[in-house]
């Protein structure tokens, strides 16, 4: 591990220049160009290339920003805004600057282009996640440059290896820096304040309250190998495949957690309707493009993504993989784990890979407050309301310091855009009016929290 503390530029608080919402959309494209591509090993040079990147910009305004280095080019950026009154708990802002790999051949503009076109910013990471770290680094700055100190103190921490668990980003600093976060109790991060749109007049932003949990999983079946010609009834491919089969057609029972309960309870009085949680395909229907991102929220699941086995077409193998995103809901953990032992039965040796937490929090407090009012005064037609995400982000880690973590990057999206799929699919890409929007909201958001 290695610290630096890059020198502050000219231009400190108070020397005036570009407001943020102005300077949103250079600093997001100029963020996506930096590839900080994550390939789940010891990679990642562009994850330094963009924590040098935040790191300046940061200290272009005053702040003594630290980089923080838990492998060589694994690098994360810590800050600390000193707010008016110091004796409050401070507020964590926390992002990840890495981003899932794209193939350029499959984007209609080069996934590390940035580019703006069609009123939006194109490419890997405009909306997972370095819009949020754009409108943070936009808001912060421009609130320095005024010389507007925030309410409290606020903890900016913009975070490696998130797309691969954290473990070289938020784990890294939670276990070996925890007292960069000293007096922090509250947190916002990614994938919450986006806007789902019922009528002309009512618009709902999904707040995150609870993140399911992650079991990833490798699978093992042993047989007997042989000659591919002759009869063989211990096939370790023939009982794996059987065992993957019916874990990937398995429907888990539907367990209806606080957060989704408040979810539906919101969205019923919304559409003026009773929506049922058992009743799946009529509910889901009634969600648009998000209902990818809830109905899984509504059950455990497991969902099998790689096989492997054998080395030439002749010959039986001995043995026999396979990989599981395994996904479960918070309190629901030990269930999750006897039903995948129930349903792969006993040749089937079940080994983690990848473990976390399931968290959850209430969707209350003078924190969800200030999110409401923040929102309503940039849209009147908003509505916040609690949901749960179906993976998982750093929030899981910063709930190990005992701080209380929501989703909230907010952005006002039109009707039509397919914001889940912009998760790690193709032609990623977020409205510029959106990241302006975010700018607004998150500024009225810090000066109220």
């Amino acid at each position: 591990m290695s610290e630096s503390r890059p020198g502050s530029a000219d231009g400190g608080a108070g020397s005036g220049g570009v407001r943020g919402e102005d300077e949103v959309v250079d600093l997001c494209s100029e963020l996506i160009r930096i590839d900080s591509s994550n390939y789940g090993d010891h990679s990642g040079p562009g994850e330094r290339a963009a924590a040098e990147y935040v790191a300046e910009k940061l200290a272009e305004v005053g702040l003594e920003p630290q980089i923080f280095e838990s492998h060589p080019g694994r690098a994360s950026v810590v800050a600390r805004v000193e707010g008016v009154d110091r004796s409050r708990p401070g507020l964590l802002i926390h992002g990840h600057t890495d981003v899932v790999p794209a193939n350029a051949d499959d984007w209609t503009v080069h996934p590390f282009s940035g580019e703006v076109a069609d009123g939006c910013v194109w490419g890997r990471g405009a909306v997972d996640m370095k819009d949020m770290d754009a409108m943070t680094l936009a808001v912060i700055r421009d609130r320095l440059r005024s010389g507007r100190k925030p309410p409290r103190d606020i903890v900016l921490a913009f975070l490696a290896d998130e797309e691969a668990g954290g473990t070289f980003g938020a784990k890294h600093l939670v276990a070996e820096h925890p007292d960069l976060f000293e007096g922090v109790t509250e947190g916002i991060g990614e994938v919450g304040g986006f806007s789902f749109t019922v009528n002309d007049d009512l618009r709902l932003y999904l707040i995150e309250t609870a993140e399911k949990g992650m079991h990833w999983m490798r699978l093992t079946v042993d047989g007997t190998a042989g000659h591919g010609s002759m009869t063989n009834k211990d096939n370790a491919i023939t009982e794996l495949c059987e065992a993957v089969g019916r874990l990937g057609r398995h429907e888990f029972p539907v367990r209806v957690t606080k957060s989704v309960r408040g979810f539906l309870d919101e969205l019923s009085d919304a559409l003026g309707t009773e929506l049922d949680p058992e009743d799946m395909e009529s509910t889901l229907a009634k969600l648009g493009g998000i209902a990818k991102m809830i109905g899984t929220t509504l059950r455990n699941s497991a969902a099998p993504t790689m096989l492997g086995a054998g080395y030439k077409v002749n010959v039986i193998p001995g043995q026999a993989t396979a990989h599981v995103d395994g996904r479960f809901l918070p309190g629901y953990e030990d269930e999750f784990l006897a039903d995948l032992d129930r349903i792969l039965g006993p040749r089937v040796k079940r080994e983690s890979l990848h473990t976390d937490k399931a968290v959850e929090t209430d969707f209350d407090g003078a924190l969800v407050d200030a999110m409401q009012r923040a929102l309503v005064a940039e849209d009147p037609g908003a509505r916040a309301v609690p949901y749960m995400l179906s993976g998982g982000t750093d929030a899981k880690s910063f709930d190990d310091l005992g701080i209380r973590c929501f989703g909230f990057a907010p952005l006002r999206l039109p009707p039509e855009l397919d914001f889940a799929g912009m998760f790690h699919g193709v032609d990623e890409r977020v409205p510029v009016d959106g990241l302006r929007f975010g700018v607004r909201v998150l500024d009225r958001f810090i000066e109220h929290s």
